[in-house]
């Protein structure tokens, strides 16, 4: 009987610490540090911290890593109104997401490069270690993915 009961416990024990992974993944929130891919050269272009306050996320850029050519301290020059000229470091380029299902949508992803705003969709993947980043216009089918990856 000591030794089924034993069995017994070592079996939960071992259920439970092989489950606890998908817990936390399914519990995962995408708030935190990410690192920006660029799609031509698969260097390193920024880390963004993602902020959630009051059911909305954010996505402030900390850091950015320029070629030699760029500027050190890059200003979102076609950006218009407030942002025009802003430094891109403390830029908010995400902004009003929402929990929406397994993903967060109905926000706005700005794009520095061009200074364009574009509907998003973000969507964690990986266990939670990578981010799936949609811009689009009108509709999800038209725009375009990047994935982003978890820094801390």
């Amino acid at each position: 009987m000591h030794v089924l009961k034993q069995s017994f416990v070592t079996g939960l024990a071992l259920a439970t610490a092989l489950m606890s992974p998908l817990v936390r993944a399914d519990d995962a929130s995408p708030a935190g540090l990410w690192k920006n891919i660029d799609d031509a050269t698969g260097k390193p272009r920024a880390l963004i911290r993602i902020t959630e306050s009051n059911g909305a996320l954010q996505g402030r850029i900390e850091k950015v890593f320029p070629a030699p050519n760029e500027s050190q301290n890059p200003k979102c020059e076609k950006c218009e109104g407030a942002g025009k000229d802003a430094p891109i470091i403390g830029l908010v380029i995400l902004s009003g997401l929402k929990k929406d299902g397994d993903a967060y949508a109905g926000g706005q992803i700005l794009d520095p490069d061009n200074g364009k705003t574009y509907a998003s969709k973000i969507r964690l993947t990986d266990g939670g270690k990578k981010l799936d980043v949609r811009g689009y216009i009108g509709v999800p089918m038209l725009g375009r993915t990047q994935t982003w990856v978890r820094q801390e």
